[in-house]
């Protein structure tokens, strides 16, 4: 089972979303952890519009990223460039890196639906972006 760590900065809504996504599309034969260089916590929109898609991550933590220390990564994907810039060294000889940087939806400030609209935009954008990932490397 290929081990893949998404990393963001607070590990509370981009990294949460893509580690939902991951374990849905792959059906579980992947070993997939999220990862904050901080924690800030399970952020409820992030929740929300997982579930319009009817992926529930609400049992998911924040956890920092020096809480898996050890594991030996086949992937490394990094979904902000703070955390790109930021994180701590990640020993790992043979983890495949990977980086895009997805707009961050709880900075949107505006009308209810317009955060809405932000979340759903970055979510949709994570699922294809996820969905190519699986599929070029042979995973789904």
């Amino acid at each position: 089972m290929k081990n893949i760590l998404v990393l963001c900065t607070g590990n509370s809504c981009r990294s949460q979303m893509a580690h939902g996504y991951l374990n849905a599309l792959s059906k579980g034969k992947l070993a997939v952890y999220s990862a904050g260089i901080e924690t800030h916590g399970l952020n409820p929109g992030a929740v929300s519009i997982m579930a319009e898609d009817e992926i529930d991550i609400s049992g998911h933590t924040s956890n920092h990223v020096d809480e898996y220390e050890g594991i030996a990564w086949d992937y490394i994907i990094t979904v902000c460039d703070h955390a790109k810039e930021n994180c701590p060294f990640i020993p790992s000889k043979s983890a495949r890196r990977l980086h895009h940087n997805f707009s961050d939806p709880s900075k949107v400030e505006g009308t209810k639906e317009e955060i809405h609209q932000a979340f759903e935009n970055t979510r949709n954008e994570i699922r294809e972006y996820l969905q190519n990932f699986l599929k070029e490397e042979g995973l789904n």
